[in-house]
């Protein structure tokens, strides 16, 4: 009989090989999620368990203090390590427990009582086992407490036994120092690494009872508030979406630095702070290197200056600020010479401890030209220029090199620059020192002078000032500039200024001697998307953890990690629509705005 007249035959309830086979074939091929997520090979031993290119060692919660504090399981969920932890939570039932512990209480009582019929010392390990089960029992009673059965389990991931070995001695050692051990589960690490599966089966079943209060401290979800009560909205929480609020003027110094690369930013961040620090009547002042808050200054109202060599804005670097009435003459004209010693030094390239004694004494006998001395009013002078220090130093034995490398600032292209009387006046809420159009040659002495004229305004009386320098790894390239923003951050807080450094070139900020001292003065520090070449400078001058490290590889534009003293969150900053129009830097949206702005005009007009 051939297959044909068998199936024939073939009652059709029963299966046929013509129905079986294709489903066979069907199974055989299908990939499953159980397929995707197996590990490529499993070894079982008493200790570990080997995942294919991972080891894994599970452990449990043994013994609990008499107490336990909250955020004591914080340490080990931020551990900086691949571990899961699975919590079990099975509730008892009060009515049951409390019969339990009626009969504990009993026994403590008579253990008690023996004691004292012997004549024996009190056991205070007894006394105290007695008040907490009183105590317990009657918060059980009253329903202010849940009694449960509690499993707490850890499991440890590593590439090698050696690597896993030292992970398990420092997390014993985070969890022994708070009286809490634990241990592996020998012969059962099968059981513990499925009890430790997003499938809720508890299969290890090692179980210690814990009332409400102490169970709510093992609460492993943990939320990051970094928050004031009042203050300047920096951003969003990215953690929580919680509010980020601080009043850089409570804290304490008044000084924040933000780092980050181009493009990421952190100019955009500082804007918005300054816009909303005007609504609070704090008064700010910048210096912009690249003419980006010009738009800003226009649209709130503030000045606007340009520092160039074309400028009609001029500043004299002899200019001396009237004396506070904790100050003498004396004391402010002996720290203007200093100054001007130090902008020299930068002007003309260095200078030898000759040519510095000699720039010194020229500057004291140039103040006496003009009659300014220690005991002068400083209120009705008239100051020198920079041609009167070149008369008084031409007739000073061994000045003559230094004529002839100052006569480009007096004679020369710079002298439009530097050689003129002060014609500015900063008494506005909002002012803003251009230096986009000055040679880079000549930065470094015009952020110096810019500062220094700023520092002598501010002095003057104390309000609740800003002062944002922004790119200052300009003024970091010399050590006096340096020097001097240091000075800055160090000294504000006593004339109510808060500094607000802002830089792009970390490596040549954190070069100089006096990088890192301005950082840790710095009450706040913001960090931006860092580049990959500057990344392992900041992940160690910060302490950053390597998940830190790649989030701020990672960032959008606005978004990266903001520190308040030994505290850090992850932040995104968010602007209104409308401060966003003020604030922008994006080429595109200028170009928008102005469009919009003449097509107003036109329709207006």
């Amino acid at each position: 009989m051939g297959l044909l007249d068998f199936l024939k035959k073939k009652d059709s309830s029963e299966p046929t090989i013509s129905s079986i086979m294709p489903e066979e074939i069907y199974r055989s091929a299908t990939l499953e999620l159980q397929d995707v997520i197996a590990p490529s090979a499993l070894k079982v031993t008493p200790r570990e368990l080997n995942l294919g290119e991972k080891i894994v060692r599970t452990f449990f919660v043994i013994s609990y203090p008499r107490y336990l504090n909250d955020g004591w399981f914080a340490p080990i969920i931020n551990l900086d390590k691949v571990f899961d932890i699975s919590i079990f939570i099975h509730p008892i039932e009060t009515a049951k427990i409390l019969r339990q512990f009626q009969k504990k209480v009993a026994e403590v009582q008579s253990q008690i009582h023996m004691r004292e019929e012997k004549g024996l010392v009190r056991d205070p390990m007894l006394d105290t086992a007695y008040q907490d089960l009183e105590k317990l029992r009657d918060d059980l009673q009253q329903a202010n407490e849940k009694l449960f059965d509690v499993g707490l389990y850890i499991s440890l991931y590593a590439d090698s036994t050696e690597e896993l070995d030292k992970v398990e001695s420092e997390v014993k050692s985070i969890l022994e120092a708070k009286l809490v051990y634990v241990k592996p589960t020998l012969f059962q690490q099968d059981q513990g690494f499925k009890s430790m599966l997003p499938v809720a089966t508890d299969e290890l079943m090692v179980h210690t009872k814990l009332n409400s209060s102490p169970l709510s401290s093992v609460f492993p979800f943990i939320s990051f508030d970094l928050t004031s009560d009042k203050g300047i909205l920096y951003g969003i929480n990215r953690h929580n979406s919680s509010l980020v609020l601080f009043d850089r003027f409570l804290l304490e110094n008044y000084n924040s630095i933000t780092f980050a690369k181009s493009g990421a930013g952190k100019s955009y961040a500082v804007k918005l702070e300054i816009l909303r620090s005007l609504m609070f009547d704090i008064e700010v002042i910048v210096i912009d290197p690249e003419q980006e808050y010009k738009y800003m200054a226009e649209a709130t109202g503030g000045k606007y200056f340009n520092i160039s060599l074309n400028s009609e804005h001029h500043i004299n670097p002899f200019d001396l600020p009237v004396p506070r009435e904790d100050e003498t003459a004396a004391d402010v004209l002996r720290s203007n010479i200093i100054n001007l010693v130090g902008l020299f030094r930068i002007m003309m390239g260095g200078l030898t401890p000759e040519e510095d004694a000699i720039v010194d004494r020229a500057i004291t006998e140039t103040y006496a030209l003009k009659d300014i001395t220690a005991e002068t009013d400083f209120k009705n002078i008239e100051p020198p220029l920079m041609t009167d220090f070149e008369l008084v130093l031409a007739g000073m034995e061994g000045g003559e090199s230094l004529v002839q490398r100052l006569s480009k600032y007096t004679h020369g292209t710079w002298s439009g620059f530097i050689n003129r009387p002060s014609n500015i006046d900063i008494e506005n809420k909002f002012i803003v020192f251009s230096l986009r159009d000055m040679e880079d040659e000549l930065k470094p002495v015009a952020m110096y002078l810019v500062t220094h004229f700023i520092w002598n305004a501010i002095r003057k009386n104390l309000r609740k000032r800003l002062l944002v320098i922004d790119e200052a790894w300009w003024m970091m390239k010399s050590e006096d500039t340096a020097s001097f923003l240091l000075s800055l951050a160090k000294r504000g807080r006593k004339y109510y200024l808060g500094l607000a450094t802002i830089t792009q070139d970390v490596d040549d900020f954190l070069k100089s001697p006096y990088g890192l001292p301005i950082i840790t003065n710095s009450s706040i520090q913001i960090l931006l998307k860092q580049s990959p070449s500057s990344i392992d400078h900041v992940q160690q001058v910060f302490a950053l953890t390597d998940e830190e490290k790649l989030l701020l590889l990672e960032s959008d534009v606005g978004e990266g990690i903001f520190f308040v003293g030994l505290k850090h969150v992850a932040i995104k900053v968010i602007a209104s629509y409308t401060e966003d129009q003020i604030i922008t830097s994006d080429p595109s949206e200028l170009i928008a705005i102005k469009k919009a702005k003449e097509e107003l005009e036109k329709t207006v007009g």
